[in-house]
């Protein structure tokens, strides 16, 4: 059994990694932590809790000596970096599940999060966690970067056409849609029901979101050139989910069964991914699951092609793929606790 540590475990994505890994074949979660309600059972937090699973909570400092083989961090942006180095010397594995190890430079962390990284020696070693994309290199990780969940749709979505080198990477436009949970589960104005409640709205549009700079690093290397994304998120009324519609331009005179051909070569025997040209992906499809739904069209009389995909932002877009890092380090079935 791989004992399993989670470092905040009553934010959204917290709490969707208990759930994943208790129900776990292969794993035992060692703790779970929670600074606000230490010394409380999980399951006064989230009744939905089973409670022949339930664990009372501890704090972060309470766990300075308690063993486990790997230790996730579902904590705010800038914690982990803080921390992780002590769980790394005790010779625990760690997935961070925030922002804190997806940068390889720590100049451009900085300029994304407006904070200075504290770390920065780490990230050398630190490994962008996308299986599908990195296993071989995850798998004798010591410290993974979990994406984050709006560049997981949009990088999944377009390695195959940059790796091929049939899309211009400097020009490429990312309109995408987010359950409120992606805004995770601190008080927000924006996020209460009537602020949310029937209305879609975009925010951080063009080239100011966050996830820019990681989506922009990531499809970088697949293209071997730099690569400038325009984005534009929008805030919908719905729990969870992602729809990311990206807009490329091809390079060649590449046909749409061309294109298609290029994921099914690249995806076709992924697990999670599932890729279709007879409907479009659509959110209420991957709720709850680790899959990402692809989809390729190539736009009539013109060099476009329109790349759709769908994510549950808080399964394959965060605890879900922490999860499937989990057991790729481990030596575990992929997908074991996932299907």
């Amino acid at each position: 059994m791989i004992r399993l540590g989670i470092i905040g475990a009553t934010g959204y994505t917290g709490m969707e990694l208990y759930r994943l890994a208790s129900r776990h074949p292969g794993i035992e979660i060692a703790f779970a932590t929670s600074e606000q309600y230490s010394g409380q059972k999980l399951g006064e937090v989230f009744p939905r809790v089973d409670p022949d699973r339930d664990i009372t909570l501890r704090s972060l400092d309470d766990i300075a000596e308690a063993p486990a083989d790997v230790v996730c961090f579902c904590t705010p942006d800038g914690v982990a970096m803080d921390r992780v180095g002590a769980f790394l010397d005790r010779g625990m594995r760690v997935v961070d599940v925030s922002s804190d190890f997806r940068f390889d430079d720590p100049e451009v962390y900085t300029s994304w999060y407006s904070r200075p990284h504290t770390a920065p020696s780490l990230l050398d070693s630190a490994v962008y966690g996308i299986p599908e994309l990195n296993r071989d290199r995850i798998r004798t990780a010591d410290l993974v970067g979990n994406p984050g969940c709006y560049p997981t749709g949009v990088i999944l979505g377009l390695a195959p056409l940059l790796e091929e080198g049939v899309i211009d990477a400097g020009q490429i436009i990312v309109d995408a849609k987010s359950g409120v949970s992606g805004a995770g589960r601190g008080l927000k104005l924006r996020n209460l029901y009537v602020e949310v409640n029937d209305s879609i709205t975009p925010y951080n549009i063009g080239h100011s979101h966050r996830h820019v700079g990681e989506i922009e690093q990531e499809l970088s290397r697949f293209s071997g050139e730099r690569s400038y994304v325009v984005f534009s998120p929008h805030l919908t009324p719905m729990s969870r989910g992602i729809l990311a519609t990206t807009y490329v331009r091809v390079k060649n005179g590449a046909t749409n069964g061309d294109l298609a051909a290029l994921y099914e070569a690249r995806y076709g025997d992924e697990p999670f991914i599932r890729l279709s040209q007879s409907g479009y992906p659509e959110t209420r499809f991957v709720t709850w699951t680790n899959y990402c739904d692809l989809r390729i069209d190539r736009v009539d009389g013109s060099d476009f092609a329109i790349v759709t995909s769908a994510i549950d932002n808080l399964v394959k877009g965060a605890a879900g793929q922490a999860l499937q890092n989990v057991n790729v380090m481990s030596g575990l079935d992929e997908t074991a606790g996932l299907l």
